[in-house]
């Protein structure tokens, strides 16, 4: 997710400042990570340089005065350009995992261990994230539910690969 966007996206909705952007953000898409200001700002700043932003006025505040963003209509079809277009699809060729069963094999440790040990991990991140998904709203439920798809496809491949051991240990070993 491009954080400029997501702030572009936000503005749509009218002027806010950047603390108010930070707020929304948060509750929106960042339960496992929020932005930090400094974040806020300098994207701001960035989107500012580049015309899809402008500031819709000045508020004093408790500390230095608050700047109020709005989007400019060169914003709104930068965010209309970006949601049609679709995102790459990860196809995971270059996985970690896979580079370390074929080092394992390589260097005669235990590969077998290797899998078992993710599987593990996998499963128990799996067990966190459905207990999330019981106790959230509608778009965390969402959320939790891409994040599972995607380990079990994780599991799936580490089952494979594990019955397929053997024969990937003969043709890395030729």
């Amino acid at each position: 997710m491009t954080i400029g966007h997501t702030l572009l996206g936000l503005l749509e909705s009218g002027p806010r400042h950047g603390y108010d952007l930070k707020r929304a953000f948060d509750e929106r898409f960042g339960h496992d990570r929020p932005l930090h200001y400094g974040q806020v700002y300098s994207t701001m700043s960035r989107l500012l340089k580049h015309g899809l932003v402008e500031v819709d006025g000045m508020e004093p505040g408790g500390g230095p005065e608050r700047k109020r963003y709005a989007i400019t209509d060169a914003g709104v079809t930068d965010v209309a350009g970006w949601l049609t277009t679709p995102e790459k699809p990860e196809p995971y060729l270059q996985s970690t995992l896979y580079t370390k069963v074929v080092l394992a094999l390589l260097t005669e440790r235990d590969a077998a261990e290797l899998l078992d040990v993710q599987r593990a991990e996998h499963l128990r991140l799996m067990r966190e994230l459905t207990r999330r998904k019981k106790g959230g709203d509608l778009a965390d439920q969402l959320i939790c539910d891409h994040a599972l798809f995607h380990l079990e496809a994780d599991l799936r491949w580490l089952e494979l690969t594990a019955a397929r051991l053997g024969k990937l240990a003969a043709e890395v070993r030729a």
